[in-house]
């Protein structure tokens, strides 16, 4: 059992990483409202998991703490500003594009966890496993294919204003 332990804390680490990352993007680009409004709205799912692995590692005598909902601060409020300031350029653009790559590769490698939970959970039998994978895993998928239609809507116009 000591592999789901391990599984179950590296994904609830990397789900809270993904949450945050999620709220950060959204303050950074807050200008963009498909990005910043979306982001927000995948980052709760991400929230949501995080709850979800907490209460399902209980069963394996885990305590992990939910995430806490993101707090807005200085640094937010400074990332607004600018984001206002600046609008939309070139350098901006990119920062997008390398935000979303990031946000893919975290989806993604999450992706890989929920599938590996989910074979645990079927190799033991424990339903509760299942549950929690079936559940979230679609989710994650769906984070993926958004941060990917983005790179490929946005990518064009970005890349080519830098010749």
């Amino acid at each position: 059992m000591n592999g789901i332990k391990d599984l179950l804390r590296a994904l609830h680490g990397d789900e809270e990483h993904l949450a945050k990352e999620f709220v950060a993007v959204a303050d950074r680009h807050r200008t963009e409202h498909e990005v910043h409004h979306v982001a927000v709205d995948l980052a709760a799912w991400s929230r949501e998991h995080t709850r979800r692995i907490a209460d399902t590692a209980q069963a394996y005598d885990l305590d992990l703490d939910p995430l806490d909902e993101p707090h807005v601060g200085l640094l937010s409020t400074i990332g607004r500003k600018t984001a206002e300031a600046v609008g939309r350029h070139p350098e901006p653009a990119l920062l997008l594009l390398r935000d979303l790559r990031d946000l893919h590769l975290a989806a993604s490698g999450n992706s890989l966890y929920w599938e590996m939970l989910a074979q645990a959970g079927q190799a033991t039998k424990d339903e509760a496993l299942l549950d929690v994978a079936t559940r979230c895993h679609p989710q994650t998928l769906r984070q993926m294919r958004w941060t990917n239609t983005m790179i490929k809507t946005l990518s064009p116009q970005a890349l080519a204003s830098l010749r």
